[in-house]
């Protein structure tokens, strides 16, 4: 891929109330809407999500690009037709991209434990 990634994704909480935050997503700056079903829970991309334990393989989890694309495009492809984002592989990368620097899992925080 080249150039830079247009989106942004940042989930909206952090610390002990990490479930309780939504995503915040924009593209070129402009917010983009996704449907409630996924804009309040993980993405489910692949990373160690773990608070306890951040550098331990054991706690990888979620699901590589090539087979988290198979399970989410479908509707990505409504947002992005929805947000006149291109419908591009470059692009559905790039929204996984951004979405993954922020991902989370419910023991992300270590808060209810």
């Amino acid at each position: 891929m080249t150039g830079t990634n247009p989106f942004i994704a940042k989930w909206s909480a952090d610390g002990h109330t990490m479930c309780l935050g939504h995503w915040q997503i924009s593209y070129q700056g402009l917010p983009c809407t996704i449907p409630a079903k996924y804009a309040e829970k993980d993405m489910g991309t692949y990373g160690n999500f773990s608070y306890f334990y951040p550098d331990d393989d054991a706690y990888i989890e979620g699901e590589p690009f090539a087979d988290w694309i198979d399970s989410n495009v479908d509707w990505l492809m409504d947002v992005f037709m929805q947000h006149n984002i291109p419908v591009e592989v470059e692009y559905f990368q790039w929204f996984y991209e951004a979405v993954n620097l922020n991902d989370w899992r419910c023991s992300s925080c270590g808060g209810c434990m």
